[in-house]
């Protein structure tokens, strides 16, 4: 069962990031939370400074657990960061 998040990057539209197999969320910095999946594979959101704390870091998980206590024909839950999103990149 395959499950996502849609979350809007600026200039790129919605981009897709996998809800599934994820090991660990972490806020690793004011502009960037990292999502690290099962098999190593590292997702980096990179977004507008937050001023202190772990407030984008704590959306994308209540999001990640919100779609997965979804019924298995729900697939995708839209994201909506108060801070903006200027990239999605995965290694």
């Amino acid at each position: 069962m395959s499950k996502f998040l849609s979350i809007p990057v600026t200039s790129l539209g919605t981009q897709l990031v996998s809800a599934i197999d994820i090991k660990l969320i972490a806020q690793t910095s004011a502009t960037v939370v990292t999502i690290t999946y099962g098999g190593g594979k590292v997702v980096t959101i990179t977004h507008a400074t937050i001023t202190s704390g772990t407030a984008m870091r704590d959306l994308i998980q209540d999001n990640v657990v919100a779609i997965l206590k979804e019924s298995w024909t729900v697939v995708t839950r839209d994201v909506n960061p108060a801070f903006a999103v200027s990239g999605i990149a995965i290694a």
